[in-house]
């Protein structure tokens, strides 16, 4: 899958150039057919074996889980493989609920051939849109956690296992998980190719605000979802409204916490969810709902508003992926952040360093600065483990602990309100070291760290 030029490409290459241009197109394009050409992805299901163990293992467990799909107009194959999924799950304790506002009775009918209680069936007076018609087989959930599920989507059978088992696994821990989620993966219309396979971070705020990399599959505490509910306001987005939403509520009444907040929130590296792509879906076509990015983004600007942020959201270059620009700047906004990284870029327009692993190792070292990377999360604000003190903005607090570690001032240099490095040139200092040691310090301290890939320096 995608080792030649598509006709879905063709035609999202036809809309970036009309909202970037030709030159971004350019880049665009290039970077999307060489990471297409790479792309050897191959979903590997879990054995027969395997989900049978999961089958005994999972009667230990008590989480009941209420699946909710909102259903129009779905078309049969669709809808029985959806409906297969959550049936052929290894773990059984759940209800799946059906919210259908279709016109005709076309679900009904599929559903009627299918006997197990579990399958709740709601028709719909009128179809109000899809937060409302969500809102509808949210008030019938009676499980522990709810998971929200496309009408044309499909779950794998270890998916609700792997849920159990990690909310188990933290309740011995004595802790009470709000939000869950997967890494998850593309399929074609016929379910027979996998591909674009989406390897998610544990939860990173600042990449949250970003875009809805949390998407499929999320879980969510069930008496949580319901307080909250879904907002008609943000149809198309409401995925992304609720996750940003439950993440306040687990951040307190606190406007601006002075310190990082670990929450209780989980993610499963396993591909739990496939997500069928097609002419029609979000997934083939992300131009077919430009009124869901722009809900995106007012759901974006509701949570800083909420938390007494003061900044601006614009839309990136790709659909569906934002930009937070502060006011006068992050660390004056956020006291949890005590560090702000650039990139490092070389004289062939190479990114050479700037955000790392807690390692050293470096991030999207070699990709040229135009390209957006893997989920085009080289170009998108995100907390990090360790980023560049030779392309740096940091908070008092972090002043004084680079002080410590280097012996001199923290001295700015003009115009940048970086680190000014000109009187140590004569030093010879191991940077790529110092900033692993500088960014542990700093963590150990409680604060976040965050990476800015537009702070650019360049670096031969």
């Amino acid at each position: 899958m995608g080792k030649i030029i598509k006709g879905s490409n063709l035609k999202k290459a036809f809309h970036y150039v009309k909202k970037n241009g030709i030159s971004q197109t350019y880049y665009a394009v290039r970077e999307r057919l060489q990471m297409e050409m790479a792309d050897d992805y191959a979903y590997e299901p879990v054995g027969d074996s395997e989900l049978e163990r999961q089958k005994r293992e999972g009667e230990k467990f008590s989480v009941k889980f209420s699946i909710l799909v909102p259903a129009y107009e779905t078309k049969e194959e669709y809808l029985r493989a959806m409906l297969d999924s959550v049936l052929a799950q290894s773990y059984g304790n759940f209800e799946l609920i059906l919210a259908d506002a279709s016109e005709t009775n076309r679900v009904e009918r599929i559903v009627e051939t299918y006997p197990d209680k579990r399958i709740m069936y709601r028709r719909l007076k009128q179809n109000t849109g899809i937060s409302a018609n969500t809102n509808q087989a949210l008030m019938y959930a009676t499980g522990d956690y709810t998971g929200l599920l496309d009408h044309d989507d499909v779950l794998t059978p270890n998916a609700l296992y792997e849920m159990a088992a990690c909310i188990t696994a933290h309740e011995e821990k004595d802790v009470e998980l709000q939000l869950l989620y997967s890494d998850e993966d593309k399929c074609d219309e016929k379910q027979t190719n996998y591909f674009e396979v989406n390897r998610k971070p544990d939860f990173n705020l600042d990449l949250l605000l970003t875009n809805n990399y949390i998407c499929h599959f999320m879980v969510v505490k069930r008496q949580l979802m319901q307080e909250l509910g879904f907002r008609s306001v943000c149809d198309g987005a409401q995925d992304y409204d609720m996750a940003l939403r439950v993440v306040n509520v687990l951040f307190g009444k606190g406007k601006k916490p002075a310190k990082k907040t670990e929450l209780p929130i989980a993610h499963i590296p396993k591909v739990l969810y496939h997500w069928r792509s097609h002419s029609q879906s979000t997934a083939e076509n992300p131009a077919s709902k430009q009124y869901a990015y722009d809900a995106g983004k007012r759901a974006l600007e509701d949570f800083l508003r909420s938390r007494g942020l003061k900044g601006t959201v614009s839309h990136l270059r790709h659909l569906g992926f934002y930009r937070v620009d502060y006011q006068p700047d992050l660390i004056a906004n956020r006291p949890d952040v005590a560090v702000v990284g650039g990139r490092l870029v070389d004289k062939k327009n190479k990114i050479t360093g700037g955000m790392y692993t807690a390692q050293g190792e470096p991030l999207y070292q070699g990709l040229h600065k135009e390209f957006s990377g893997y989920m085009h999360r080289a170009v998108l604000q995100q907390e990090a483990e360790m980023v560049d003190v030779r392309c740096m903005k940091v908070s008092r607090q972090a002043e004084l602990i680079l002080e410590e570690m280097i012996g001199l001032p923290f001295l700015q240099h003009p115009g940048t309100g970086r680190f000014d490095w000109s009187g140590c040139l004569n030093e010879r200092i191991d940077f790529v070291d110092l900033s692993r040691r500088f960014c542990e310090r700093v963590r150990e301290e409680g604060y976040r760290i965050v990476w800015d890939p537009a702070m650019t320096e360049k670096c031969d």
